[in-house]
């Protein structure tokens, strides 16, 4: 049985409710029907915390996706997770492959700048330990880039990253 289907709270079961109703009157693909599915069933899981569930969803869903705008929300999504996992590299992978289909995704943005902050404050340490600032400093450079490109598509959003740019000097 889908996880849409079985889904016990009031917002899951009217999300998907009308998720259904639009399946049936817009004029869509049965793949594309099919690949919403695992994708809402993904999200869902996602939400639960159940992320082998929720991959595995996500994964179905861009072999049949073939929109290369919704293929973007299902490729950040995956990078969600391996974020949530500690995964980074394959994070920054899925974000990558995300805005390489849609540009305009700012969230993609600040979650790889977010990603190359950690990396500099944790893993650049041990650079600086070892006498080699300057890879330390190009992880906070190319953090800035990302910022940058967030706040130029959501102006106003990501305040904290925007006074960091800011007190670093790396806002232009």
């Amino acid at each position: 049985m889908p996880r849409s289907r079985i889904n016990g709270n009031f917002i899951d079961k009217t999300f998907s409710i009308v998720a259904n109703i639009l399946l049936r009157i817009i004029p869509t693909t049965s793949g594309e029907k099919e690949a919403f599915t695992y994708y809402r069933d993904g999200m869902s899981a996602q939400s639960e915390g159940n992320y082998a569930e929720a991959l595995q969803n996500y994964y179905e869903a861009t072999r049949l996706e073939i929109d290369p705008y919704d293929r973007s929300y299902i490729l950040y999504n995956i990078g969600l997770i391996h974020t949530s996992n500690g995964e980074h590299t394959k994070a920054l992978e899925y974000y990558f492959r995300a805005l390489e289909r849609n540009p305009f995704l700012p969230q993609a943005f600040n979650n790889m700048a977010v990603i190359c902050h950690y990396v500099r404050l944790y893993r650049g340490e041990q650079a600086i330990r070892q006498g080699d600032s300057e890879i330390a400093e190009a992880w906070f450079d190319q953090a800035a880039e990302y910022w940058k490109q967030a706040i130029a598509l959501t102006p106003g959003n990501y305040i904290e990253a925007h006074n960091w740019l800011k007190i670093t000097r790396r806002f232009e």
